[in-house]
């Protein structure tokens, strides 16, 4: 009788203590989550300054707050509000859009090359673009209109050649290998239509689908602020839905959660902001792929989607400077330069993805 009454009692500060160690882990692996957010926000801040004040025509801080509060300075206030403030904003927000992007990306398929710049969406929005300015004659922000409708096609057709016909659902690695396909076709056919362009219409497409910020606008800024205004709270909601889905479909469901229409759902808004990121600037190659990876090291094993999207926010201003002002002699657009630095993080991915399976 007394040992019937004890074991309870007896096993009691051992669940406590469970609990409580379970606790431990969770608040500091939220408290490593917040610093790493803090120091990309910081890093953002220190980011845009720099591509706003410094570069061919550098602007003081004093100049900079009196032209935003209105002062008419000759010379700063265009090049500031027309130019360099514009680009940086719409740099923050595409690469804030594809970072969230490949986030989904990546929670919903499980692979670390699973990203939209590699799975197509980025150049079917490319060939969407092209298409609307050789077929069409579209000029300015029309243009993005296609390049949306590009993605979105790009998207369909991946979609529609990976899902399983008797259960609905998306098979992972057909996912992957039908993106790979579109994206083969997608580029084949923006190729094709830049040949039948005028030389200035070509130079000017050409321009755009290496990805860049040239064309940034406060009608561009406003668009693609609205979609990540609408977007981005969904895409968290999403992204912590889908965080019982890692366990494995049955404890999962076993959780209440519903992982097939998350996971169709986080796909969706993934493509929404790859495809409006693509259409404001062009295509930014391989920042939707590096994002995640960087933001998972900084939170140590953490995917904050909120870290990925500063990451992405990052690399596209930092980018854009130094393709635009920090080269000596020469300009790039930003998806050269980020295209330059995402090859290796590829290779490196695949590297690491090869040891993973080895092991």
């Amino acid at each position: 009788m007394t040992g019937t009454v004890l074991a309870p009692a007896a096993a009691a500060p051992g669940g406590n203590g469970t609990a409580d160690l379970v606790r431990g882990v969770r608040r500091e692996r939220t408290r490593r989550t917040r610093r790493a957010v803090a120091l990309l926000a910081l890093a953002l801040l220190a980011a845009l300054a720099v591509r706003v004040l410094l570069g061919r025509y550098t602007v003081t801080v004093p100049d900079f707050f009196a032209i935003l509060a209105g002062e008419q300075i000759p010379g700063a206030s265009f090049i500031v509000l027309q130019e360099k403030l514009p680009r940086a904003v719409l740099g923050a927000l595409a690469g804030a859009a594809l970072g969230c992007s490949g986030a989904l990306f990546r929670r919903v398929l499980r692979n670390p090359l699973a990203s939209p710049d590699i799975l197509g969406i980025t150049y079917g929005a490319a060939a969407g673009a092209v298409a609307g300015t050789a077929v069409w004659g579209l000029r300015g922000t029309a243009v993005s209109w296609t390049a949306l409708a590009g993605a979105v096609l790009a998207a369909a057709l991946i979609a529609s050649a990976s899902v399983r016909l008797r259960t609905g659902g998306i098979v992972g690695e057909r996912f992957l290998l039908a993106g790979i396909g579109v994206a083969a076709l997608a580029q084949a056919l923006t190729a094709a239509l830049l040949v039948q362009l005028s030389l200035n219409s070509a130079q000017d497409a050409a321009r755009w689908t290496a990805g860049s910020l040239n064309a940034a606008s406060w009608d561009r800024i406003t668009v693609l602020g609205a979609c990540l205004v609408l977007a981005v709270p969904a895409a968290l909601a999403v992204h912590r839905a889908l965080e019982p889905a890692e366990l494995g479909p049955e404890l999962a469901a076993a959780l209440g959660a519903r992982p097939a229409r998350s996971r169709a759902l986080a796909l969706g808004l993934g493509v929404v902001l790859a495809a409006a990121a693509t259409a404001a600037t062009g295509p930014l190659a391989f920042v939707a792929l590096m994002s995640t990876p960087v933001a998972t090291a900084l939170t140590r094993g953490r995917t904050s989607i909120v870290a990925c999207a500063l990451v992405g926010a990052v690399v596209v201003v930092v980018a854009d400077a130094v393709g635009s002002d920090l080269l000596a002699q020469v300009q790039l657009p930003a998806g050269v330069v980020t295209g330059a630095v995402g090859a290796p993080v590829m290779l490196w991915l695949l590297v690491r993805q090869r040891r993973g399976a080895a092991a």
